[in-house]
């Protein structure tokens, strides 16, 4: 078992929802999140003062997956996050030890 951590951009999270249900990924868990990669965050102008917003708004992903299922998502998620622009986010995949469904008890594959 795969846990993927996807770091999105905000507006982009319906499309990516819509391709990882359409590939038959079931649960996904969202967070709202800032932070900034290369670019640093970006200035601004407010009433002719100039500011610079260092964190900017990103969504957090969270998916447990089958480790068979991973190429897929992972391209999935490339696919419908990008924009092609600086700041489309990253893709973290780390090993899933364990699993338990709390209401049931499953465990392993079963509680996906």
């Amino acid at each position: 078992m795969r846990l993927v951590t996807a770091i999105i951009k905000p507006f982009k999270l319906n499309e990516v929802r819509t391709a990882l249900s359409s590939i038959g990924v079931q649960g996904i868990t969202t967070t709202e999140v800032k932070g900034f990669g290369r670019q640093k965050g970006h200035t601004e102008l407010y009433r002719g003062a100039e500011y610079t917003i260092d964190f900017l708004p990103k969504m957090k992903l969270e998916i447990a997956i089958k480790a068979e299922s991973l190429e897929e998502v992972l391209a999935a998620i490339v696919k419908s996050a990008s924009t092609g622009k600086i700041g489309d986010g990253k893709i973290f995949v780390s090993v899933l030890e364990q699993v338990v469904r709390i209401r049931t008890g499953e465990s392993g594959h079963d509680a996906l």
